[in-house]
């Protein structure tokens, strides 16, 4: 089984999330039918564009790549980001 931490952001590009799947098309979807609600972080700030994505086999290594990129500044995201994707494109799941 895949498991993806992947970066979403708003259509302005002010926020990011971070999160982790096992199914990122699925995913991704919720972000997008969950905009605007207030209960999630994701949907009151629109996130559902996905900007990075990382595959990992083991859910544990998943889970700690996670955490360190919750970890991270602003700064140090935004250039992870432009290595793979510089123009900050969405990218289609």
């Amino acid at each position: 089984m895949s498991y993806y931490v992947y970066i979403t952001t708003n259509p302005a590009k002010t926020v990011l999330y971070i999160g982790i799947t096992n199914n990122l098309s699925n995913r991704m979807t919720q972000h997008y039918t969950q905009r605007g609600s207030t209960q999630t972080f994701a949907g009151r700030y629109f996130c559902y564009n996905l900007v990075h994505v990382e595959e990992y086999q083991d859910i544990n290594a998943a889970i700690a790549r996670e955490k360190e990129l919750k970890g991270w500044t602003r700064a140090k995201k935004d250039v992870l980001i432009a290595i793979d994707n510089p123009e900050r494109l969405f990218i289609q799941t």
